[in-house]
């Protein structure tokens, strides 16, 4: 066992919404337990000028021409979660040792090793008085990774400690339903130091059509429960073309962007039509993403996975598999992410992989993370 730390993750995700924020504590290896989550709303103001700078931002060009506005937006996120930082520690009375800022993602394009996340940590380091790790997916991108997926390691984490508590059995599979859907196979800590590897894909949209759908055609920021898909009819035309779009030229070795997908092909259904299409498209495409990959026990987390519509139908079209979702053995399936990169801030700090070439697809296991202690 290394030295245990208490660390906090925070995580702005791809539905712009606000900040999932996680205490835990850890070794970063096969020590963790989860101590306090929490959420913080954007408020309307900040979250309609992150959607607009995040889609103006179609080229890494444009994050240089559009860098004013870029900085003080980063400044607003930062203070942002600076408030929020305060709060968890007041509310925990824990006193941590150092936290992982993941930032919000406005560009992400590895062909051009560039993944641009808003968030100052040197500020949130002065402001906090505290240890900031940041930056995490930069050295992956320079050592020929796509810089994602990086929870893998943190749910290798989580499927060890739910079959030591539950019995499972390896293989168990996460499927993780963020904006993008991501899947990672998960080994027993021992096969894991007998090299076997955890892997991980990229295996298509996740939230983000759905979402996209949603905020173009209604007042509505997402689908609650799928109540507004469930209600529509699949156009099966449109539905098929847009598969054999996507499927023709994919395959699961790069990471994925919310802007590699549009809802286009929907144009000209109804609310109702097309969220019931696009959702049945993200189904068909996180199915063949989990068929993708051997066993069929999966642990499904991430806000996604509150989508009946959608999970209903990859159970659907996964028939033999045992699909629940991960809250079901006692881990709150809303703050995977912000607990990951409190642990990869952990492993960052102690010089530990936090990214391998069967995740990543760099070229050899690397740390990775900007470590910055500004007061």
């Amino acid at each position: 066992m290394g030295k245990i730390y208490k660390a906090m993750g925070l995580m702005s995700g791809t539905s712009l919404d606000g900040v999932d924020v996680s205490i835990i504590e850890s070794d970063g290896n096969e020590e963790y337990s989860s101590i306090l989550d929490g959420y913080f709303e954007y408020d309307n103001e900040l979250y309609r000028k992150i959607l607009k700078i995040r889609d103006k931002i179609l080229s890494s060009e444009e994050l240089f021409t559009y860098l004013g506005e870029i900085n003080t937006l980063e400044r607003e996120i930062t203070l942002f979660n600076s408030k929020v930082v305060n709060e968890m520690l007041k509310k925990s009375k824990v006193t941590i040792d150092l936290i992982g800022f993941h930032g919000q993602t406005v560009f992400h394009d590895p062909q051009k090793k560039i993944s641009k996340q808003l968030g100052d940590g040197k500020l949130l380091s002065q402001l906090t008085k505290k240890k900031v790790v940041y930056n995490f997916r930069q050295n992956d991108l320079e050592n020929g990774g796509q810089g994602a997926p990086f929870a893998p390691i943190f749910h290798n984490a989580l499927a060890n400690k739910i079959d030591k508590k539950f019995n499972l059995g390896f293989p168990i599979n996460i499927l993780n339903i963020g904006g993008i859907a991501n899947i990672t196979t998960t080994v027993s800590w021992q096969d894991l130091w007998d090299k076997n590897k955890i892997y991980a894909y990229d295996i298509g949209p996740g939230n983000c059509l759905i979402d996209e759908w949603i905020r173009k055609n209604s007042k509505k920021k997402y689908d609650k429960d799928g109540l507004i898909a469930k209600s529509g009819k699949i156009d099966e035309l449109i539905l098929n073309q847009a598969i054999e779009n996507f499927t023709t030229d994919y395959n699961y070795e790069k990471s994925l962007d919310i802007k590699d997908f549009d809802v286009f092909f929907a144009k000209g259904l109804s609310l109702e039509n097309g969220a019931a299409t696009i959702t049945n498209f993200t189904a068909k495409l996180i199915s063949d993403g989990m068929n993708f990959v051997n066993g069929n026990k999966w642990l499904v987390c991430g806000g996604g996975r509150k989508n009946k519509y959608l999970l209903e139908n990859i159970k659907n079209n996964l028939k033999e598999f045992d699909i629940n979702l991960i809250d079901k053995y006692e881990i709150d399936g809303d703050f995977i992410e912000s607990q990951a990169f409190a642990f990869l801030a952990i492993r960052s700090l102690e010089g530990m992989p936090i990214s391998f070439p069967s995740t990543t697809r760099c070229k050899e296991s690397i740390t990775g993370g900007i470590i910055v202690e500004n007061f």
